[in-house]
């Protein structure tokens, strides 16, 4: 029995193959064929069937209809690309981040809807400041709108990241962490490309913190994202410090006066041990915060340089790695991946049948099945 065979368009799969980086060996494997099939194909002188056309669209994360068109259509970021290495613009977006970007977008789309059908009122913290602002006033209103104060050492710094959340969350901004391309474990995203973004957005702020990234670099990069809602700007970012943006420069300065005000931190960081590690562990203890974000502030006032602070980065990294569980509860995760306060609004319109099973699970990346067992886990 004969196959029908799907009349691609050699030039997309070229374009589809580039567009995630592969090569025609790596590309093959991937789509399970040998690589002079696939060069083949690529040439114009051979077919795919259309289930090998389907494989190739999976191995290729691109849509199947991609490879019928005339012309690739242009990959633009849904959001500003705030990012820099060495104060430079980078390269363009891979289409993990491309993606992981669309899904929190459409994932606010929704919750925005719904908070307009609720008649809520605008969130009055969303673009409250202009960027001159001084960073210590924008960091005392957030404070005030999470309902925290100045940590004192009083609780363990990853249990302040997690009160740092919830207040986030009460407060109506949609916290989202995953670090990988959706529910795909072989997708991971990549911390050397960004560690978070924001969508700002008076009714649906929204961030996104890039948990592939050490556990302890997360903390900074969640203030970094609130402090663009404060500002009232979207953007993709990986958090340089270098970085001479405007906006960006205006985010880090609320982050670190957040962690860690810079008069107190100086006024510490001179009179603790002569010892550099002994003095990181001692700041942190007192600001409560991880080492990493010690050594963060550091950098950013000119009390250490970059290739101190890099080491120390790398090694935390390269620790949270070789320590990463591979398991978790999937409905722990999914609450993450998603914001608990996304994922409750949309279970409560499935319960309440104003939205069908289908959608709610296509929304939460959760089996429509599986609906009811995700909100007990979710208390909703």
């Amino acid at each position: 029995m004969s196959h029908p065979h799907a009349q691609i368009n050699p030039e997309m799969l070229r374009w589809a193959r580039g567009r995630v980086g592969m090569d025609i060996g790596h590309a093959a494997v991937a789509a399970g064929v040998k690589p002079e099939q696939f060069e083949r194909w690529e040439a114009g002188d051979a077919l795919p069937t259309f289930r090998q056309a389907q494989n190739l669209a999976q191995a290729l994360h691109a849509p199947f209809g991609f490879f019928f068109l005339q012309q690739a259509p242009v990959d633009e970021p849904l959001l500003p690309d705030l990012r820099t290495v060495g104060g430079r613009p980078v390269g363009k977006p891979s289409v993990d981040l491309l993606e992981t970007v669309k899904q929190a977008l459409q994932r606010q789309a929704w919750y925005l809807e719904y908070q307009q059908e609720q008649g809520m009122p605008s969130l009055p913290f969303v673009g409250k400041f202009k960027f001159n602002e001084a960073p210590q006033v924008v960091a005392a209103d957030i404070r005030a709108v999470l309902g925290v104060d100045v940590e004192q050492g009083q609780r363990q710094w990853d249990d302040y990241q997690r009160a740092l959340i919830q207040g986030a969350e009460q407060a109506g901004v949609l916290v989202m962490r995953s670090g990988t391309v959706g529910n795909n474990t072989h997708r991971k995203l990549d911390v050397s490309e960004f560690r978070g973004f924001a969508i700002s957005h008076p009714l649906a702020p929204v961030v996104f913190i890039n948990s592939a990234d050490a556990p302890a670099a997360r903390l900074f990069t969640l203030l970094h994202e609130l402090a663009h809602l404060w500002f009232g700007s979207s953007g993709i970012s990986n958090a340089e410090s270098g970085n001479l943006r405007q906006e960006e420069m205006a985010c880090n300065a609320v982050a670190g006066e957040f962690l860690a005000p810079a008069e107190l931190f100086k006024s510490l960081w001179a009179t603790a041990s002569v010892d550099l590690s002994t003095r990181i562990a001692e700041l942190a203890r007192r600001f409560h915060v991880s080492q990493l974000v010690v050594v963060r502030r550091a950098l950013d006032l000119g009390l250490i340089d970059r290739q101190t602070y890099n080491d120390f980065y790398l090694a935390e990294l390269e620790r949270f790695r070789q320590a990463e569980s591979q398991g978790g509860s999937f409905y722990r995760n999914a609450g993450s991946k998603n914001s608990v306060r996304f994922a409750r609004a949309v279970i409560a319109e499935a319960l309440s049948g104003r939205l069908l099973l289908r959608d709610a699970g296509k929304l939460l990346g959760v089996q429509p099945a599986k609906i009811r067992q995700f909100a007990e886990q979710l208390g909703a």
